[in-house]
């Protein structure tokens, strides 16, 4: 019974990170994310924010909706997951953006890029900087919003409107990850720069997930 709940926790992450890859990253395929393009840079800002308001409704009940490695990161840190779920969130969590990607790639070509992340200016450092800004950001707002049962009915939209609000400023910068899994997918099937550039977008989110994580530990201790 035990194993037969972790599966169901897995097969939902995969299946939430499949909808973010495929509906999201798509939007920026589809529409762009250049800043100079306007309507297109919010629909595509929006557009990760819903896909996360729509999955914190349908499977945060099982997994809890991290659909992000940075975000189980945070939550292994605090106590709240094993490193075996941790391990196996991860897994799913990469897998389902794998598989987003490869539907998204049948539907509008490798060649549009698959909303691959690319590094600011060049710079690997800046770029570093810039995400595990995004990152901290948005998961010490996780953290906090589902820090209280009480926040529940709300913590879904929160979420969503963070990652919502951290697009806003990241895209024009470098697209922005905030999220391992999310980068994987689409560079894996993409190739060549992305790829390339992949372990930026890997290391920067898990880095800003973890000092999400310590920070908001020594907040709400030092409070208690």
């Amino acid at each position: 019974m035990k194993d037969l709940d972790a599966m169901k926790k897995y097969l939902a992450e995969f299946i939430g990170t499949f909808v973010l890859v495929l509906f999201a990253c798509g939007t920026a395929a589809v529409v762009g994310a250049s800043s100079q393009t306007g309507t297109g840079y919010l629909l595509v800002a929006l557009a990760f924010g819903l896909v996360i308001v729509a999955m914190a409704y349908s499977i945060g009940n099982v997994s809890g909706c991290h659909i992000n490695p940075a975000v189980s990161l945070a939550v292994l840190i605090n106590g709240k997951m094993s490193v075996t779920d941790f391990i196996g969130y991860v897994i799913a969590q990469c897998l389902g953006a794998v598989a987003g990607a490869g539907v998204l790639a049948m539907f509008v070509g490798r060649a549009s890029g698959l909303g691959t992340n690319a590094l600011y200016n060049g710079s690997i450092w800046k770029s570093l900087l810039i995400e595990i800004i995004l990152t901290f950001v948005f998961v010490i707002a996780v953290l906090g919003v589902t820090s209280k049962p009480s926040y529940s009915s709300v913590a879904g939209l929160v979420i969503g409107l963070s990652l919502t609000l951290v697009h806003i400023l990241g895209i024009s910068f470098t697209g922005t990850s905030v999220n391992p899994a999310r980068s994987f997918g689409p560079a894996i099937l993409v190739g060549g720069e992305p790829l390339k550039s992949l372990w930026v977008f890997i290391v920067a989110p898990l880095i800003g997930g973890a000092l999400a994580a310590y920070v908001y530990k020594f907040l709400a201790d030092d409070k208690n």
